[in-house]
């Protein structure tokens, strides 16, 4: 979800009020897929790299996802929207945790769409978390190296439960990935689009979904 900040500069506004609009983008988009039936929703909220960012702003996007997820949850429910998140979340403030897991546990029977937010997220660190853990494994002996494989390592991941992503897209015409789902986007369809996240509808999310279906995919084939 790019563009927040530039989205404020070109207002006059401080970055703050382009997180916030932002997070109307999240609402709005979510709101799209239900109706649309898309199944899982993962949003780029915060990365392991963002804690670089001025004190400031970061203690600042915290208030916000705490209220975010507050203001949310009824509306979620609601809509029998699922909500997840993934990320080494005992990073997170106390409240945002709190905010989260009642969150988590109140939504975790709807079925429509299931919003993952990524929190203090990171591909590599995701990676890295999993082969620690298959190193337990094999080190309490309930693992052999041979059992390793592609399935295993997938079952390591915060994703486990979750199915790869059929698309991704990037606002803000940035053509990187970001250390996002890097294991998960093997084969994964991706659109760019110009368009700053704060600005970013359901009329953008549907001429994504169009672009996404007049694609061929071959994973690998011919």
């Amino acid at each position: 979800m790019d563009g927040n900040g530039r989205w404020a500069k070109e207002r006059g506004l401080p970055r703050i009020a382009g997180h916030q609009q932002g997070a109307e983008s999240v609402r709005a988009v979510t709101e799209a897929c239900v109706e649309l039936g898309v199944e899982f929703l993962t949003v780029y909220a915060f990365s392991t790299e963002n804690w670089k960012r001025p004190a400031t702003e970061v203690a600042a996007l915290w208030v916000l996802l705490e209220h975010f997820i507050e203001q949310e949850r009824p509306t979620l429910i609601k809509n029998r929207v699922r909500f997840q998140v993934i990320g080494r979340i005992d990073a997170l403030p106390k409240t945002c945790q709190q905010a989260i897991a009642t969150t988590v546990t109140l939504t975790a029977e709807n079925t429509a769409t299931t919003l993952i937010l990524a929190l203090n997220y990171s591909g590599r660190m995701e990676i890295l978390d999993a082969f620690k853990e298959l190193a337990s494994e094999i080190r309490a002996g309930r693992l052999e190296i041979e059992e390793i494989d592609t399935e295993k390592i997938g079952a390591h991941l915060y994703t486990r439960h979750h199915p790869d992503p059929d698309l991704l897209i990037r606002t803000s015409g940035e053509m990187r990935l970001s250390n996002f789902l890097l294991w998960q986007l093997s084969y994964t369809e991706i659109h760019v689009t110009e368009t700053l996240w704060p600005d970013f509808g359901r009329a953008d999310l549907q001429k994504a979904i169009a672009d996404y279906h007049q694609r061929q995919r071959r994973f690998g084939g011919l």
